[in-house]
């Protein structure tokens, strides 16, 4: 399994405003769901933030996003090592299959791979 990215998301309602703070810095969007806003470097793509009113779908909004080449061995390896799963693997209407997992400190991480 490897990782690809990671992006922190701030919970905020104040999603212009971050949008053009971290525009300040050259970030531009490349993706908006109305409910998460995702910033990239457009040199480095995969330096990105995102910014999340509350998770559409999920019972929690995460923390962080970390993105693996293979989202179910993932999945399989958080499940046995007896790590809660705080949201189901399941494939989002988006692209993603993702599950949510809650880290030693308490805070959730969403684990996804993009569909093929």
């Amino acid at each position: 399994m490897t990782v690809r990215r990671v992006v922190p998301i701030v919970q905020s309602d104040a999603v212009k405003e971050h949008r053009d703070f971290y525009g300040l810095l050259g970030f531009e969007e490349v993706m908006d769901l109305g409910w998460i806003v995702t910033l990239a470097s457009p040199t480095v793509p995969a330096a990105q933030v995102s910014i999340m009113t509350a998770d559409r779908t999920a019972p929690v909004a995460p923390d962080m996003s970390v993105e693996v080449d293979d989202v179910d061995a993932a999945y399989a390896v958080m499940r046995d090592s007896g790590a809660e799963i705080v949201h189901p693997l399941q494939d989002e209407e988006w692209g993603v299959r993702r599950f949510f997992v809650r880290a030693p400190d308490g805070r959730v991480v969403n684990v996804l791979g993009h569909r093929r």
